[in-house]
């Protein structure tokens, strides 16, 4: 059996124009082709539909949150393996004796993988944070913390993001490559996201972001070769494409004028309540799940996003099987934006009732992706309410090709046979690469 070792970049943001400004992604680029992601295109459904060769209808990951309706209440960034449906490429690679390593995977916590590295700070009930991390095995994470010191969460997310958050990832994986030798060693590497999001994607700072990337990309390249293995081949992949954005819609908002949105006000704030609201939208980027209480309401909800300029499509009912999204924990109601618009969770009108999380990062506390976290207002000393601050998204079904990513092989005969993948081919390119 061949002793291959398959370094896996999973790079949100990656478009084949981007290849112009990395010359060290361009040196081992032996093929490259389209990646589609399936709807809705955020990480982690795309990621569950590369490692299960399914679409989020079978697989479960619908968004990059969960609405848990027995108990009324939304979950971000929820982390179990457990969520997602169906056998994945660890349980594949450990029946095949073929040891895997995952760096910030989402959904990834108690997966079959032997080891296993992401975010898990530590919460406190005065509001303290540390950092931390979910490690597999036991003890995992501390032998990182001692030689590469802590994985630095406020780079990888926040106003503060940047490659700090990306260079730690390939110090560990490296890391980990030299004393475990994992044959299969899924990356993640975020740097693109930021600035794609906050400038928009064509931008001087986007293209910034390319050349650092690279740079950690190089340093990933040579490491691994450094190491002696008998062979390691790459295999990078733009999980999704960003596209410029110059609109924003408030779907809690609009739901709240038709009176279907309760609010509660405390200490100044005005919070969700979830669990008195006939209809409530979660929402990720450039979609958004509804959740209706009363099914006979939902034509009704329907209605009131119908012919709304930025809104492209309206889903109910068999409608959400042509998009592959029509599983039970989707909302009875989907919306898909165009792609110059996105989706904002926030449900107040005056911002001085805004609820003090929503001037924080606090990506579990609020019901709805926020990209505006990737900001700082210095005269607030906090992020700030001005939604149309964002100008690159992502989500909306890749239709058109500047929607879509790239993907990119040191081994010229693995993407030989097509010009164009889905995320749903990878799960077959990994194995191949492995044979």
């Amino acid at each position: 059996m061949s002793q291959n070792h398959l370094i896996f970049v999973s790079m949100p943001g990656l478009r084949t124009r981007d290849l112009a400004h990395m010359p060290r992604l361009q040196s081992i680029a032996a093929a490259t082709g389209e990646f589609v992601p399936s709807f809705p295109c955020v990480t982690s459904p795309v990621q569950a539909s590369m490692l299960t060769g399914r679409s989020p209808d079978s697989h479960g990951i619908i968004g990059n949150g969960l609405y848990h309706r027995d108990r009324n209440d939304v979950e971000l960034w929820v982390g179990r393996n457990s969520l997602i449906q169906g056998e994945q490429i660890w349980d594949r690679l450990k029946a095949a004796g073929i040891t895997s390593a995952a760096w910030m995977t989402q959904n990834i916590k108690d997966a079959a993988a032997d080891y296993i590295v992401t975010p898990e700070p530590i919460h406190h009930a005065d509001g303290r944070m540390d950092l931390w991390c979910y490690s597999k095995p036991d003890g995992l994470y501390e032998k990182l913390l001692g030689d590469l010191g802590h994985f630095p969460l406020m780079n990888y997310w926040g106003p503060m993001a940047n490659i700090k958050s990306t260079q730690w990832i390939v110090n560990a994986a490296l890391w980990l490559l030299q004393r475990e030798r994992p044959r299969f060693n899924f990356v993640y590497i975020p740097h693109l996201d930021y600035a794609a999001q906050k400038f928009g994607p064509n931008s001087p700072q986007a293209e910034a972001a390319c050349r650092e990337a690279d740079e950690q990309l190089g340093r990933l390249i040579d490491g691994a070769r450094a190491i002696g293995l008998p062979r390691v081949e790459f295999l990078v992949v733009g999980e999704y494409a960003i596209t410029d954005v110059s609109r924003v819609v408030f779907p809690n908002r609009m739901l709240r004028d038709a009176g279907l949105v309760k609010v509660s006000e405390r200490d100044g704030g005005e919070y969700l309540e979830i669990a008195g609201s006939p209809a409530v939208a979660v929402v990720d980027h450039q979609f958004a799940h509804v959740y209706v209480k009363d099914r006979t309401d939902v034509d009704g909800v329907a209605g009131i996003f119908e012919g709304l300029p930025g809104i492209a499509h309206v889903l109910v009912g068999d409608d959400k099987k042509k998009w592959g999204v029509d599983h039970a924990r989707g909302g009875e109601v989907i919306l898909i934006c165009e792609p110059d618009t996105w989706l904002a969770y926030y449900w107040w009108k005056d911002d001085a009732k805004a609820p003090p999380f929503a001037r924080t990062v606090d990506i579990h506390a609020k019901p709805g992706y926020d990209p505006v976290e990737l900001f700082f207002d210095p005269a607030t000393k906090s992020i700030p309410l001005t939604a149309s601050l964002v100008k690159g998204s992502h989500g909306a079904p890749a239709e058109s090709p500047d929607q879509r990513g790239a993907i990119i092989s040191s081994n010229a005969s693995l993407l030989s046979s097509q010009e164009s993948f889905r995320d749903t081919d990878v799960l077959s390119l990994i194995a191949k690469a492995l044979q």
